[in-house]
């Protein structure tokens, strides 16, 4: 884990964006932007943040929480990334800010709770807040928010999630609502991939139970950080192994 988690990965990674800015607020909006919108090319995904920041002025917590879709919708109407349309972002925008404004921080919107054994009820909390905390909320918005109960992975959340609560010269740890133990590790088909042959998964579906499978195979390894080991699974397909010649 540690070959790969250094200050180096940051450069191509959309988490670089939460540390272009110094601003906690700044970064754990930017970084909900970011891992929302974590797939496909990263040269592409990084040029569309960047695209974005240039939108919010580079100011993306006084923009989202300041939010008025009539006045500021204009400068969203033509983002889009792959299946994130316009009316999406001005959609997720829209109601970020109401709930922003209600609860105060974006981490207390997904509200996690010490008592609980992982960060599912959390990531389920935030999906259903931002679809009704307005009533005519597009449905089309419901795509870009994983729901546990829905039988997502929720990759994109819990990466998002790991960036917000651990800490180290990657992920920022600016949260301790919730702590590393209960997070739960990012999957996709890239990290599964990796992880079958290791023995640390024999699900086949990459869905929440196989999430809860693979964190709970890596917290045998590490039980208060069970998602240190997504930098290894993400190395070890990006890089393949360091270790071995080639």
């Amino acid at each position: 884990m540690a070959h790969f988690e250094q200050p180096d990965f940051i450069n191509d990674d959309p988490i670089s964006l939460c540390h272009a800015f110094t601003d906690r607020r700044d970064q754990e909006v930017i970084g909900l932007y970011a891992a929302t919108l974590a797939w496909g090319s990263r040269a592409i995904m990084l040029a569309k943040l960047e695209d974005l920041c240039t939108r919010m002025q580079f100011r993306p917590w006084s923009f989202v929480a300041g939010f008025n879709p009539l006045r500021d919708g204009v400068q969203l109407s033509t983002f889009v990334h792959r299946t994130f349309q316009p009316e999406d972002c001005i959609e997720f925008t829209h109601n970020l800010s109401l709930l922003i404004n209600q609860f105060g921080s974006v981490e207390n919107i997904f509200g996690g709770q010490p008592s609980d054994p992982d960060t599912g009820k959390a990531i389920e909390r935030f999906s259903a807040r931002m679809m009704t905390v307005r009533p005519d909320t597009l449905p089309r918005l419901q795509k870009h928010l994983a729901r546990p109960s829905r039988k997502s992975a929720c990759k994109r959340l819990s990466l998002y999630l790991r960036w917000m609560v651990r800490s180290g010269p990657v992920d920022l740890g600016l949260w301790h609502s919730i702590s590393p133990r209960q997070l739960v590790l990012p999957l996709d088909i890239h990290s599964g991939r990796q992880a079958r042959p290791l023995g640390l998964l024999n699900r086949k579906t990459n869905d929440w139970k196989a999430a809860l499978e693979l964190t709970e195979a890596c917290r045998k390894l590490d039980r208060n950080d069970p998602a240190r080991y997504d930098f290894a699974l993400f190395g070890l397909g990006a890089y393949g192994n360091p270790f071995t010649d080639s």
